[in-house]
């Protein structure tokens, strides 16, 4: 076994400029929100008050959010590891908030379907590609890395975890929320969460993007496959998006929506992330570590 090196002894001590070390100093002083402080009893209130439309379109999006967080929670040691073996301590440290939120969110929904009495099984709300992406790829992706922790797997399981999950339906369902609820002003506290979960969101798909951007600078021969990957992923969002319309067709109108402007959102979404990578095909490693929060999309 050869001797640990200790970084921050060393004349190299922390790269403070490095964008993970930045995304560290935000979640300390963004991140540390309480779950248990937010007062749900409006929301308790407005769920007695809207039609069983309404209600069954939002708690599926609520069914979908808190088996999305928890998987995400349980499924993102493997990565954190595979960073502390490289011992690229800057991601490390940003890590262990990552960690800590997507726990924090999976409390928040939890606590929120506890306030409004709908306790029982949800999981019927969990079908097609979403139940595919979930319960199948996300899983896969993120336990390969246990055992695989070449460059490649490490890419991989970042495409689906932080640019696909987070990055677009994540954000997708941020922005049906807003669009639903927000409008005619019901649950204020699920959307005062919402609005917390999607700033510490931007810091993870923020974190995402320039891991991939990192990778492709050290390794340029994965830029072809990193952008097939993210055209793979497209269909399954578009997919997930058709499925949740087509659940809707036929049934009383829940809400005043249009679904074009749901499939503009994702498109978009989608269209960000993959331009954000292919800039990063011109860049050097140290132009990656000073990238901007803001040509990430952190906030």
């Amino acid at each position: 076994m050869s001797e640990r090196v200790i970084i921050t002894t060393s004349s190299r001590g922390i790269n403070e400029d490095s964008l993970p070390y930045r995304l560290y100093q935000k979640a300390k002083k963004f991140g540390v929100w309480n779950p248990t402080d937010i007062d749900l009893s409006q929301d308790r209130e407005d769920w007695q008050k809207m039609t069983d439309a309404q209600r069954n379109q939002i708690l599926s999006l609520i069914s979908q959010f808190q088996a999305g967080e928890e998987a995400v929670t349980l499924d993102l040691l493997p990565l954190i590891n595979v960073i502390a073996k490289e011992g690229r301590i800057e991601e490390e440290m940003f890590l262990t908030t990552f960690l800590f939120e997507e726990a924090k969110h999976t409390e928040f929904f939890r606590l929120v379907l506890n306030a409004i009495g709908e306790t029982g099984d949800l999981s019927h709300y969990h079908q097609g590609t979403y139940k595919k992406v979930f319960y199948e790829i996300l899983p896969a992706a993120m336990g390969r890395l246990e055992h695989d922790h070449s460059p490649k797997a490490v890419a991989e399981a970042s495409i689906i975890y932080n640019m696909f999950v987070e990055g677009v339906l994540a954000e997708s369902g941020y922005n049906s929320f807003y669009n639903t609820l927000d409008k005619l002003g019901l649950m204020p506290g699920l959307l005062q969460g919402i609005t917390l979960l999607k700033r510490d969101e931007s810091r993870h798909i923020g974190y995402g993007t320039y891991l991939l951007t990192r990778i492709i600078t050290e390794n340029p021969e994965l830029y072809d496959h990193i952008m097939m990957k993210m055209q793979e992923v497209a269909v399954l969002a578009r997919q997930i998006i058709e499925e949740s319309i087509q659940s809707g067709e036929g049934k009383e109108p829940a809400f005043d929506t249009d679904p074009d402007e749901s499939r503009k959102f994702t498109e978009t979404q989608l269209k960000v992330r993959m331009e954000v990578l292919a800039r990063a095909k011109d860049k050097k490693v140290d132009e990656i570590y000073k990238i901007r929060e803001k040509d990430v999309g952190v906030y």
